[in-house]
């Protein structure tokens, strides 16, 4: 095993390359959770990953709360399956308040304060109604809930952590929150040693190769709690060593039909890239400050024979999409119509027609 076919297997496992799922809640609870701050980035993410997906498929799932959009894993919005909601908020919103902590008591937030918000939040959407952030945070200011400096934020994150509020239906192209134990009925609890073993399980099979520094930042644990629970889920796993590195898999195996010429346009903040700490099987240290922005926005990418070969943009207008590409080096001539069968696949997700710009 070297960092080229860890690539490749990455690709294989993120079902990137050769899908077997055939619904949206099925890749979600099979990825874990998928990075979400980015909303029609994210819907393409998944739509990468399932065949002939369109927009309106992944949109009708969210709708019906067969995925959900929350604050989980990390300080940041993921997609996670229906199924796995509760328990990954009970394993993982303990520490991310952990971290808001210092922000909160900057920013004069106490526990009175949330207490108040969540209250007024969870009375506005009873009965199954769902809200703009714009209309909740109405209900907030009529309270006198001061909402400026960004405190209007870590008042909906810290409702989310709860497992208070959630995503809701879309409404006019807007998101909404609705109420979680409303939108998906609450199973029975997992133990801590369940929930983190099941966790290392999920994140091992859909991201692996990966080493426990990656587990450690994907997945927002103490790195105790990551160990721990390799150590638990170490039964389904296998893992071999590269200098000195340990790297976690439940299948190794590239894809039967790989194909080492195969080009995809991954969304800004793919799994395929922010889900490793260590970046460095497919972003090479010359063009990392290309794909990632020193304030941390990673831009969209464009994948070749499993290595970031550049990066993109899209421009959508009515009726079509206009995708600007920039390479970071000299390709060969069978690049430009791999970069626009790739482009096509995009078109076809958003229903629109396809220009392609190449810088």
């Amino acid at each position: 095993m070297n960092l080229t076919n860890i690539a490749s297997a990455r690709l294989f496992n993120q079902q990137i390359e050769g899908t077997k799922f055939k619904t949206v809640k099925d890749i979600v609870g099979w990825m874990g959770g998928m990075q979400a701050q980015d909303y029609a980035m994210a819907k393409w993410a998944i739509g990468i990953r399932l065949a002939d997906s369109i927009d309106q498929e992944v949109e009708a799932a969210i709708n019906h709360a067969e995925i959900i959009r929350i604050h989980v894993l990390r300080p940041t919005w993921h997609f996670v399956s229906a199924d796995d909601v509760y328990w990954m908020l009970e394993l993982t919103a303990p520490q991310i308040k952990t971290s808001l902590k210092s922000r909160h008591k900057q920013l004069g937030l106490t526990e009175t304060i949330f207490t108040k918000s969540k209250t007024i939040m969870a009375n506005a959407l009873s009965g199954g109604k769902d809200m703009t952030r714009e209309e909740l945070l109405s209900e907030l200011g009529k309270a006198k809930i001061a909402l400026n400096e960004n405190r209007a934020s870590h008042l909906l994150v810290q409702a989310e952590l709860d497992g208070i509020v959630c995503s809701g239906t879309t409404r006019r192209g807007k998101q909404t929150y609705a109420l979680l134990e409303e939108r998906v009925p609450k199973p029975n609890s997992l133990t801590r040693d369940e929930g983190v073993a099941k966790l290392a399980g999920k994140y091992f099979a859909s991201h692996g190769p990966a080493t426990l520094q990656d587990f450690v930042w994907w997945s927002g644990l103490s790195m105790n709690d990551a160990k721990h629970a390799i150590e638990l889920a170490s039964v389904d796993l296998h893992s071999e060593t590269i200098d000195s590195r340990s790297y976690w898999f439940t299948d190794f195996s590239p894809s039967p039909k790989y194909d080492p010429e195969a080009v995809y346009l991954l969304p800004a903040y793919d799994e395929f890239l922010i889900s490793y700490e260590d970046r460095s099987a497919s972003l090479i240290y010359e063009d990392f400050n290309k794909t990632v922005s020193t304030n941390g926005i990673f831009r969209p990418i464009i994948v070749v024979d499993g290595q970031v070969a550049g990066i993109w943009k899209r421009n959508i207008k009515p009726g079509k999409v206009i995708i600007e590409t920039e390479l970071f080096k000299q390709s060969d001539n069978s690049l430009p119509g791999l970069i626009e069968k790739a482009s096509i696949k995009y078109g076809r997700f958003l229903d629109k027609k396809i220009e392609i710009s190449h810088k």
